[in-house]
């Protein structure tokens, strides 16, 4: 209950990198506990982890495809 009072008082600065993406795991967490139980747990922070993961990643593979890496 800590989290929603600070996102209202700070605005969209506090739901980027690292409180944003844990607050959207434990989000996603709670709701799929309330929908399906004790295997919210396990599903929940994959469901709602996945998006921004799999951004990541694409955003990861296309960089490398226009970037050369330089030995120091």
């Amino acid at each position: 209950g800590v989290f929603e009072p600070l996102k209202e008082f700070a605005g969209s600065g506090v739901t980027v990198p690292l409180l944003g993406f844990g607050a959207a795991l434990a989000e996603g967490t709670r709701k799929l506990i309330e929908t399906d139980g004790a295997i919210g747990i396990l599903t929940g922070p994959l469901t709602s982890g996945s998006g921004g993961i799999a951004v990541a990643i694409i955003s990861a593979l296309i960089m490398s495809v226009f970037t050369k890496p330089r030995a120091k």
